[in-house]
């Protein structure tokens, strides 16, 4: 007998009153308060809100809270200009046209004999007919929310927003499907292809709906009114609080209750949007795909805490975009070489993170491996840039890892191959030239002396040239030191060729070691060798 009430209690209000819009009105964007109209009791509101500086958003929105907050949206993928135009024309389309007149979105059909249309109290904006029949609903159409009074007949999707404040389709979905079961799907971004089902009601049939009574309960409805599924229940009232259940942009599916006023019932409430229930228990462990990033994106990790994910980046990591934490994270530091005379093993070392693992997409495996083998295996291979250690496996991973997780309940060991010391950053380019250049001049001209004095000159000249290179170089680099310097080194065999052995005639070209300085300080230019093309060509950089 409750399931039976529970499942009557959504049609209560079918026969509310509202206030009407005319065939013929508009109304257009602008800036400030841009509302069409509003229900009859002010709960809701339908218009514009401003979203970016020249992008309006035609939606729905809790009409009685300073957050104004959004629950259906017509163009998130399409903003509309402002002095864009919402109407109701007089053959009964509700139109969203941009001010040069280009169609931006359209619902409703011509000659469907709708003859007004209302902002209903539960939130629901509907063309109607003359004998206030429905002929087109916004809760026909949901975007990420589902109200109290709503119903999602088989089949029925909620997309997620992209992001907080952009309503463009995003990366997740909650679908009642053909099959009758209920479930949530990351997507194949940016393609709404669904990819990974990350948590289902496992029901099948047929002529299955999805309630939100106004009761503020929430469950999957057989035809026969029978409840298959219960999501959402101990729920706060309706009556003493807004209510919503929303599929978030982090892939959460979240109810949440909002106070309508403070009183006895509500007193111990924030007057704030509160989740109520969430699903599914934590998004970070149950979503592992085969293709895709994860629950975050590529080479993050993600965290899961008092029902809200949060995504990471490991050391040694940035984020791409950090307004767009699911583009994932670079590496900061360069990969490690797999030149097999250089292979920069005494450049690398590990970083620990405990109760962290990223499954799937391994390229080696080893049973019966201990810590210390498992770290100099992935140490010698220039692909390894992870290792999982756990129990005795190792697992070896190349770039980019996904389905990254940090749990207490893992006990696991993920072993992150980093840059000692911080040593991340390359020498810029066109610095790097322009020192060459003018390094080459200077050894050119050292290296142009008599062999006596010039040998001299030349030990004296490199270690000159040495300490004013380290000291330039930690001038304009962050100030961990770089492993590995920009210099190139040369044989005692390049120079003497490159010098036709060390010789020149002209004792008055042979500089003294203090205008040597003085070249290398920049306090005096640096005068042009002899036969300066051939000696630069020979110096092989």
């Amino acid at each position: 007998m409750f399931c039976f009430f529970l499942a009557l209690l959504p049609f209560a209000s079918v026969g509310q009153s509202h206030k009407n819009i005319s065939l013929g009105s508009s109304h257009t964007a602008q800036a400030g308060d841009s509302t069409w109209a509003v229900s009859p009791s002010g709960n809701f509101a339908v218009g514009f809100q401003q979203i970016e500086e020249n992008g309006f958003l035609l939606s729905i929105w809790f009409n009685q809270i300073p957050q104004r907050t959004i629950v259906w949206s017509a163009n998130g993928g399409n903003l509309a200009p402002k002095g864009s135009k919402v109407e109701l024309t007089s053959d009964g389309f509700f139109l969203l046209n941009d001010p040069t007149g280009n169609r931006i979105w359209s619902a409703g059909s011509s000659g469907s004999g709708t003859s007004h249309a209302a902002m209903v109290d539960t939130g629901n904006f509907v063309l109607a007919s003359q004998s206030t029949e429905y002929l087109w609903q916004s809760f026909d159409h949901p975007t990420d929310t589902i109200l109290p009074g709503q119903v999602l007949n088989q089949p029925s999707t909620l997309v997620s927003r992209y992001l907080e404040t952009n309503y463009s389709s995003g990366r997740f979905k909650f679908i009642l499907k053909d099959d009758g079961n209920l479930a949530l799907y990351t997507t194949q971004y940016p393609w709404s292809s669904s990819n990974f089902n990350y948590w289902n009601t496992n029901t099948s049939g047929s002529d299955f709906s999805l309630v939100f009574n106004q009761s503020g309960v929430l469950f999957l409805r057989a035809n026969n009114g029978s409840i298959i599924s219960m999501i959402s229940s101990n729920t706060p009232s309706t009556q003493d609080f807004y209510q919503r259940a929303v599929l978030e942009y982090d892939g959460v599916f979240r109810h949440y209750a909002y106070p309508k006023s403070s009183n006895s019932n509500t007193r111990s409430w924030k007057m704030a949007w509160s989740t109520v229930y969430y699903l599914p228990p934590n998004i970070c462990l149950d979503i592992t795909e085969d293709y895709g990033s994860g629950a975050c994106g590529f080479n993050s990790y993600c965290t899961f805490d008092d029902g809200k994910k949060s995504c990471h980046c490991p050391s040694g990591y940035s984020f791409i975009d950090p307004a767009d934490v699911m583009k994932g994270c670079r590496p900061d530091f360069d990969s490690q070489s797999c030149d097999g005379s250089s292979p920069e093993t005494d450049l690398f070392d590990f970083y620990e993170m405990e109760n962290t693992d990223w499954p799937l997409t391994d390229y080696e495996y080893f049973e019966q491996a201990n810590e210390d083998w498992c770290r100099q295996d992935c140490l010698s291979d220039c692909f390894c840039a992870l290792a999982i250690f756990r129990g005795a496996g190792c697992w070896k991973k190349k770039l980019p890892f996904s389905n990254g997780r940090k749990d207490p309940s893992f006990q696991a060991k993920a072993l992150l191959k980093i840059r000692k010391d911080n040593s991340t950053f390359k020498c810029e380019g066109p610095v790097r030239k322009k020192d060459k250049s003018k390094l080459i001049i200077v050894i050119s001209v050292l290296l142009s002396s008599s062999v006596l004095m010039n040998l001299l000159l030349l030990v004296a000249g490199f270690s000159v040239v040495y300490w004013w290179r380290s000291k330039s170089s930690k001038a304009n680099q962050p100030s961990q030191s770089i492993v590995g310097t920009c210099l190139r080194s040369f044989t005692f065999e390049e120079l003497r060729k490159a010098t036709n052995g060390f010789e020149e005639e002209d004792p008055l070209l042979r500089p003294s070691m203090k205008k040597i300085l003085q070249m290398l300080e920049g306090s005096i230019d640096v005068p042009a060798p002899p036969d300066l093309p051939s000696l630069i060509t020979t110096i092989s950089l």
